[in-house]
């Protein structure tokens, strides 16, 4: 009687571990997707890197030249750039965006034809407000300011001269759709403030608004 109760314990406790190891591995197995897609937006990191191409569309308005005559005369073209920013989230819903890109040179025209470049850098700092930050699609707006720095203006063989800082705001409005846990399609647009006096032998002649629109497609990373 003995060796059939040792027996019956034996085969018992033989079977206990391997129940209690299967029941906890297939519990672990169960939790771990829940516990993944928990933790995906936990462990995104505070900054987010987009790589984009935005379309600089221009207002194109300019005073008179002289202060007589037709309204709008000056223009300056609208083109493609490469865009980078970078944001960083201080709480979940607010973050703060500094855009840049690289020097870029406009052709300028009066009455539809050609009279010169000028150059410019115009970085902008928005301060945003993200509505569903751990969505799938997840819109913002935005709004603050833009330094644009102008340079290197060859206008009408040197005869017209620029200002040199156009400071102004900036509002903003986009969203990020998820990809993967931490890649992103963007897609954004901006409306930024940036103009310039026009001066002749140091008199000022005109002033221009190129006030342009940013329309901007990419990519981005967040860590």
């Amino acid at each position: 009687m003995t060796i059939s109760l040792q027996g019956f314990s034996s085969r018992v406790n033989s079977r206990r571990p391997s129940r209690i190891a299967f029941s906890l591995v297939a519990a672990l197995i169960g939790a771990l997707p829940l516990g993944a897609n928990a933790a995906d937006d936990a462990t995104q990191g505070n900054w987010l890197v987009r790589l984009r191409a935005t379309y600089l569309n221009m207002a194109d308005k300019s005073d008179p030249i002289g202060g007589v005559g037709a309204a709008d005369r000056i223009g300056v073209n609208n083109k493609w750039i490469p865009e980078i920013d970078v944001t960083y989230f201080i709480v979940p819903h607010i973050a703060v965006e500094l855009m840049a890109t690289v020097p870029q040179s406009q052709d300028v025209s009066l009455d539809g034809n050609k009279i010169g470049t000028f150059r410019h850098l115009p970085p902008a700092l928005t301060l945003q407000y993200h509505f569903l930050p751990e969505g799938t699609f997840r819109p913002y707006v935005g709004a603050g300011v833009n330094v644009t720095r102008i340079y290197g203006a060859n206008l009408a063989n040197n005869s017209l001269t620029l200002d040199r800082w156009s400071v102004g705001p900036v509002l903003q409005i986009g969203m990020d759709y998820k990809l993967t846990k931490n890649w992103f399609l963007n897609l954004d647009a901006k409306k930024s403030w940036i103009s310039s006096n026009v001066y002749a032998g140091g008199t000022k002649v005109s002033a221009v608004q190129l006030n342009p629109w940013l329309f901007s497609a990419g990519v981005g990373y967040r860590f």
